[in-house]
């Protein structure tokens, strides 16, 4: 099942995806698609729907951020063995963790606007998970049964607020708009294997990631299993998996960073797609 919200920031409404394709309305049946409704008892009602008796909605309208009144945006960094190659770093021995505002999160084909002062600003393609049910001190057998579905995240990032200006990476992640996810929350029924998922990212038209989540340094339910210990993990919370090779800092000799006009699209197989215009802020 494709979860959708969609609408204006002042006026989102929940949907889904048809067989066919077609956005149909699910306001008379729930409010939101928020943590309340991630559960598996009330995935299945949205499941046995008549949904060619939904109402279609007409009209291309915009993709709002998949889940609304969203907990906690958890990040692990380095959590693919090339991309920390590219970068330099260390095989990390556990899951590095940071956090992205939430004041970031935008939907799926959403404007990134760079902040002022930005140089540095660069691309991340992830495997977004959506938690379903509350996890803690969970084993990795279990965690994805505590997993809702799936979705794309844009984990846009300013890399010298990220580094050179003292303290967390948190800094050059949670710039606004620096949060993409979308657009659809596809539900884990559909998503057999989240460790066998092709991945891309193209920047005005030019092929810049290429990876599949295979290539992952902890899997998806070694990244749940490791916070639940930490902390509790609430249904509507994400948490971003990483990014394959290919980021404009990793370029060599001359890393490459976004300019105001560039179009990003990312892709992730069974998830759908996201398109994005990088503009300014004043």
């Amino acid at each position: 099942m494709k979860l959708v919200r969609y609408g204006n920031e002042d006026a989102e409404r929940p949907g889904l995806i048809d067989a066919n394709g077609v956005l149909r309305d699910l306001s008379a049946h729930i409010s939101d698609i928020d943590g309340s409704m991630l559960n598996d008892a009330a995935l299945e009602r949205l499941r046995d729907l008549d949904t060619e008796a939904l109402p279609a909605v007409d009209g291309s309208p915009r993709f709002a951020p998949v889940v609304g009144n969203i907990g906690k945006f958890l990040c692990i960094g380095l959590n693919y063995s090339d991309h920390a190659a590219e970068t330099g770093a260390a095989i990390p021995a556990h899951p590095i963790l940071f956090f992205k505002a939430n004041s970031a999160i935008v939907g799926a084909n959403d404007d990134v606007i760079m902040p002022r002062g930005s140089t540095h600003t660069d691309w991340e393609v992830e495997l977004g998970v959506v938690i379903g049910t509350t996890a803690k001190y969970v084993s990795e057998q279990e965690a994805l049964s505590h997993v809702a579905g799936y979705c794309i995240v844009n984990d846009v990032s300013e890399r010298h607020f990220q580094t050179q200006l003292t303290g967390q990476w948190t800094k050059g992640k949670s710039c606004d708009t620096f949060g993409p996810t979308g657009p659809f929350l596809v539900t884990r029924d559909e998503v057999p294997d989240p460790q066998a998922l092709d991945m891309s990212l193209d920047v005005n038209g030019k092929r810049m990631q290429t990876g599949n989540t295979s290539t992952m340094i902890f899997s998806v339910a070694q990244i749940i299993s490791h916070l639940s210990q930490l902390m509790t993990l609430h249904p509507g919370d994400i948490i971003t998996t990483g990014t394959p090779p290919g980021v404009g800092m990793g370029i060599k000799p001359d890393p490459v960073y976004l300019k105001s006009g560039d179009v990003m699209e990312l892709h992730i197989s069974g998830l759908g797609q996201q398109r994005q215009t990088v503009g300014q802020d004043a």
